[in-house]
């Protein structure tokens, strides 16, 4: 585990970003918060509009490259940041060396709201990836200013909650056919609220991370796709976007 601490980094509207000294340089970019790609889903969408100008002050955006880290596992929490545009995932190393992927994180998710001082997780962009951070002291501010807003932090712990019970119920009694035909489910679907093609899914994740996350070996993650493929339940337009071409038979795979 990671035992680095944060150092100095680019500053916005008087606020200090500080950046993990073992993560990859992060590049600042701007735009308002009015033209923001996820302003009504993000749990901001609860601040008016017409007082956007103090997000834009309380904050500031960074772009990541791809493998790029947000942060490290054991870094002290400092901020707390929204994924604008791209996809991320959320890394941990078990006590013998192996790597969880906890889950993949999509545009909207909020990062690093927890009541830990350090974060459990790295978190590390999959694609080039655009993120609104904004220092804790900066959070409170808007919690306390905003009951909305604070609402909406709660109702996504709660959410992260459920979803973790789900995901250890899934390691513990499905087999790697319902593993992945659920995973790509909740993907399709995650990706189609957010613009996505109905019943389609973009994979910019290598099938180490799907392994990782699944709990399974790159080789059985390649055999059940290719299982699924030959079944008629799945089309690869590319090696990374598919179609979901008998979403039943999916979800009857799934357990669903």
């Amino acid at each position: 585990m990671s035992s680095a601490r944060p150092t100095g980094g680019a500053t916005s509207g008087g606020i200090a970003f500080s950046r993990p000294a073992d993560c990859a340089q992060r590049q600042r970019v701007y735009g308002s918060c009015a033209g923001c790609e996820v302003r009504d889903i993000a749990a901001c969408s609860a601040i008016p509009s017409r007082e956007l100008h103090e997000l834009e002050q309380l904050g500031g955006k960074i772009r990541l490259s791809p493998g790029t880290a947000l942060m490290r596992e054991g870094d002290a929490r400092t901020e707390v940041h929204t994924l604008v545009s791209g996809m991320a995932r959320q890394v941990r190393l078990l006590p013998d060396g192996r790597r969880h992927v906890a889950g993949f994180l999509l545009p909207g998710d909020f990062i690093g709201f927890s009541a830990a001082s350090h974060h459990r997780h790295s978190v590390e962009a999959v694609t080039e990836s655009v993120l609104c951070s904004f220092s804790l002291p900066s959070v409170r501010r808007l919690r306390e200013r905003y009951p909305d807003f604070d609402a909406n932090l709660f109702k996504q712990a709660c959410g992260e909650l459920d979803k973790a019970g789900s995901y250890l119920t899934a390691l513990a009694r499905m087999t790697p056919v319902e593993r992945l035909s659920a995973f790509l489910l909740y993907l399709s679907e995650r990706q189609h609220a957010l613009g996505g093609r109905e019943n389609h899914a973009d994979l910019p994740m290598t099938r180490a991370d799907i392994g990782d996350h699944l709990g399974l070996t790159i080789e059985t993650v390649s055999r059940t796709f290719s299982r699924l493929k030959q079944e008629g339940v799945l089309y690869f337009e590319h090696p990374h976007h598919i179609e979901l071409r008998d979403p039943p038979r999916l979800r009857e795979l799934a357990g669903l």
